[in-house]
């Protein structure tokens, strides 16, 4: 990943979300590779189970994925997600957080999200990074760091 943590997080802009009107905040970003898929769903309802604990953090929860608009606002009613999901189809958000990679499944080679979360501070700085994301016990894991 090209990102470090200390640097500014790069701008994201998709329809009504922008991530500098969260300064002030600190947020989640976790991007994982489709929706309604099994690890994809776990994680996302992991985030929404913690979701209010991340709130009285003042921290907001953002997922992205390279579906388009209309499959995750499926996701989102099917499952009840309340935080928002940026569609990023044309994955230039991917690109620009680096987090769009070869990878390889069953001896097939193919471009893709590689699951990655990073916490943005109320300054709009990366605070942590967690890259190959293993999803049990990841949202946890990621609220702990923001209770320290």
């Amino acid at each position: 990943m090209s990102l470090q943590v200390g640097d500014r997080a790069p701008e994201i802009r998709s329809g009504q979300f922008q991530l500098s009107k969260l300064r002030g905040k600190s947020v989640v970003i976790f991007f994982f590779p489709k929706a309604d898929t099994p690890g994809c769903t776990r994680e996302s309802c992991a985030f929404r189970d913690l979701n209010k604990k991340f709130a009285k953090l003042n921290a907001e929860i953002v997922g992205i994925s390279p579906d388009k608009s209309e499959a995750q606002g499926k996701f989102i009613a099917k499952y009840n997600l309340p935080y928002t999901l940026v569609p990023d189809p044309e994955h230039s958000i991917a690109d620009a957080y680096g987090v769009w990679k070869e990878k390889k499944n069953y001896g097939r080679t193919y471009m893709g999200i590689e699951r990655t979360t990073l916490v943005v501070d109320p300054q709009g700085k990366i605070a942590k990074i967690y890259p190959k994301v293993k999803v049990d016990g990841h949202a946890e894991k990621v609220l702990e760091l923001l209770q320290a």
